[in-house]
């Protein structure tokens, strides 16, 4: 195949797989009742009701405070911790940079159970601190509980733009600004931190576009008081009318999608500014870092406090609850011990299959995903077309739909094309969904190494008469295979974590650890629930530490 060719079906084939479900969608929204009813036709009729439900009114009013809210306390958080890591002597650099990017391996969901068993109203943490203070001071079933949730668990988020900023900048005016006997915490605030304004600023936007995709969050958090944001309110539409609501679900997915293409767009116009504004760089001398002084250590406590109360409280917490029979007031740690939960999964055959799927998809699924990606990354390297400036575009369009949303449309898109009905409640459906929510993140991460090599190796094999397809196929994909596997072990990690996506795609015998740990918590298992949460944990915590092991960079 001519590589011309290869270059255009591989964009026409991303293009179909990104715009079908999305067109689904629209059409969906339009019509009186599912696009699979004996008598279907145009109508405003969802829209009407949606709009006129007090509910999705107040599911949005409850999303715009909480993506503020976490806007609010992670960008600080995050760029505090960008400027620690990157700038300062703080100690123990390599052993807290692993811990910081943790909670975005983390499942969301399995976050949020860890949270209710340690901090719920009999929580093992509340216990201890109500026979203390005699009352717990805090309710963990609120919208300022899931807010500074959510804003504790994104801080990476803003880590990552903002450390990565703050590496490309020169450090000659830092400089500058301490032989004037300036403080570092005056340095950061007057010098660094105004040079990385737009990745701060793109970092704040991506922030706030995630608060409209939480789920899990929300769902465990506030479903008991009757707390919805918009994912959850797409949720509980399910069989709002007494059957399937497809009409009314597409009309909500519309309108998140109409919120969220505004942000992608700014995010693009931001990085485009970030990229132009970091490119002033200093001298290309070793840079010496900031000196603490007094402050080293404070500053190492600080990050490890924000470490335990993001990560280390819910996972130890979900750690405990899974190995005692029960757990209360008055009830004794030593006396409650017990392996019978893990037990109980062994006997449990929908356990059994949602570790093995979620392995499968993580290992097989993500291997096929990085394939995938880099045909796509090949097809666009180093191509200055209008094609490649399209599918730059469209890589970017799932990004604007939540996983719950991808999720529910690629369950359309197998029910209206009949060649695929088949493969709906398959693990072959779950994984098309995953591949296309993380597009955009694959592909970069492939194009990122691709850009690496060097223009004159890939010159030399055309000078010699090769043609493009044999330079890429004997040249570029070859110097490129580290990153392929650096990528597939990303990919593994964010596989392994997501549930939402399947939630509205798996059958019985292809559930996957999260959405299984969704239908669990509903029906009251708390200890299956806990167990399983472990086994997730246990299975991101390998694949971390295979990933540093082999010097992967995790954040891409």
């Amino acid at each position: 195949m001519p590589f011309a060719v290869f270059r255009l079906a591989v964009i026409a084939i991303m293009a179909s797989a990104v715009l079908a479900p999305i067109g689904l969608i629209v059409y969906q929204s339009f019509l009186d009742a599912p696009f699979f009813a004996p008598r279907v036709h145009f109508s405003l009729d969802a829209y009407e009701f949606v709009l006129d439900d007090e509910d999705f009114w107040e599911a949005l009013r409850t999303s715009i405070i909480v993506a503020t809210g976490m806007t609010a306390i992670s960008v600080p958080l995050g760029v505090v911790l960008a400027f620690l890591m990157a700038r300062t002597d703080v100690p123990g650099k390599s052993f807290l940079e692993p811990l910081v990017l943790v909670p975005i391996f983390m499942s969301a969901v399995v976050l949020a159970f860890g949270y209710v068993v340690a901090l719920g109203p009999v929580g093992i943490v509340s216990t201890f601190v109500k026979d203390i203070l005699g009352t717990v001071p805090w309710n963990i079933y609120s919208v300022a509980s899931i807010t500074i949730i959510a804003g504790l668990t994104h801080v990476p988020h803003v880590y990552l733009y903002t450390a990565a900023a703050l590496r490309n900048v020169g450090t000659d005016l830092e400089e500058a600004a301490r032989t004037t006997g300036a403080s570092p915490w005056r340095v950061a605030l007057t010098v660094s931190l105004p040079m990385v304004t737009p990745a701060v600023l793109y970092a704040a936007v991506l922030v706030f576009f995630l608060g409209f995709e939480l789920f899990g969050l929300p769902l465990v958090l506030g479903d008991p008081k009757g707390i919805l944001v918009l994912a959850t309110y797409l949720y509980k539409l399910t069989n709002k009318l007494g059957v399937p609501s497809y009409q009314l679900m597409a009309v909500v997915v519309v309108a998140i999608i109409l919120i969220a293409i505004p942000l992608v767009g700014l995010q693009r116009w931001l990085l485009k500014s970030a990229n132009r504004y970091v490119s002033i760089r200093g001298k290309a001398a070793k840079r010496a870092p900031l000196r603490l002084g007094a402050l080293r250590w404070p500053a190492f406590a600080l990050i490890l406090t924000w470490f335990m109360v993001s990560v280390g409280i819910p996972v130890i917490g979900i750690a405990i609850r899974s190995v005692v029979t029960t757990w209360g007031e008055g009830v004794h740690l030593s006396e409650v011990l017990t392996l019978a939960h893990y037990r109980d999964l062994v006997d449990y055959p929908n356990a059994i299959n949602a570790i093995v799927n979620t392995i499968l998809i993580g290992v097989v699924g993500g291997a096929l995903s990085v394939a995938c990606y880099t045909a796509v990354a090949l097809a666009m390297h180093r191509w200055n077309s209008g094609w490649t400036r399209l599918a730059d575009y469209l890589i970017m369009i799932p990004r604007a739909m939540p996983g719950l949303v991808a999720g529910l449309a690629m369950l359309w898109l197998f029910l209206f094309i009949k060649p695929l009905a088949p493969f709906r409640a398959t693990l072959f459906s779950v994984w098309v969904a995953y591949t296309t929510v993380w597009l955009a993140y694959g592909t970069r991460l492939v194009a990122g190494t691709m850009l690496q090599i060097g223009t004159e190796l890939e010159e030399a094999g055309r000078s010699v008469g090769a043609s493009q397809g044999r330079v890429a196929r004997d040249v570029t994909l070859p110097l490129v295979k580290s990153g392929m596997l650096a990528a597939w072990l990303l990919i593994f990690l964010i596989f392994v974590r997501e549930y939402s996506t399947g939630i509205y795609l798996l059958g019985p015998g292809t559930e996957i650890i999260g959405s299984l740990m969704v239908s669990l918590w509903g029906t009251g298992a708390i200890d299956l629930v806990s167990a399983l949460a472990v086994i997730n944990i246990l299975i991101i915590s390998a694949g971390l530490a295979l990933a540093l092991r082999l010097g992967v960079r995790l954040h891409g």
